[in-house]
């Protein structure tokens, strides 16, 4: 498509909106696992931000379990799911090592039900 024929709708913000049963809980658990700084929070809606970008949490969700599409980057997944166990959050299996190299990827779930990716900078791998 030509550039001439896009629209020129001017972005304030991008944000992610996520379903919570216990909104405070989910956003204890993201401030505790990413800390994320907390940005805007009202009787519906609590926003935080992690590494620039922002997390929207809604509450009055059903607290089922629901693939997110979110994925963070972070230094060691083994690492990462140990500390979104101790948040309360789950990460139903190891992370395991692929080709020699250091596991990249956990799949895990948030207090709420809300899975979630974790994985690592692969582009250092042989």
């Amino acid at each position: 498509m030509e550039d001439s024929l896009l629209p020129m709708l001017p972005v304030e913000k991008l944000k992610y909106t996520i379903w919570a049963a216990d909104s405070a809980r989910a956003a204890a658990f993201y401030r505790y696992v990413f800390g994320a700084d907390l940005v805007k929070k009202n009787p519906h809606i609590t926003e935080l931000e992690i590494a620039g970008g922002i997390l929207s949490i809604h509450g009055g969700g059903e607290g089922k379990r629901t693939w997110t599409g979110l994925t963070f980057q972070v230094p060691d997944v083994i690492a990462g799911a140990e500390v979104v166990r101790k948040a309360g959050g789950q990460c139903p299996n190891e992370p395991q090592p692929e080709d020699g190299n250091p596991p990249h990827l956990a799949m895990c779930i948030d207090t709420e039900g809300n899975e979630f990716m974790l994985t690592r900078d692969r582009s250092g791998d042989s």
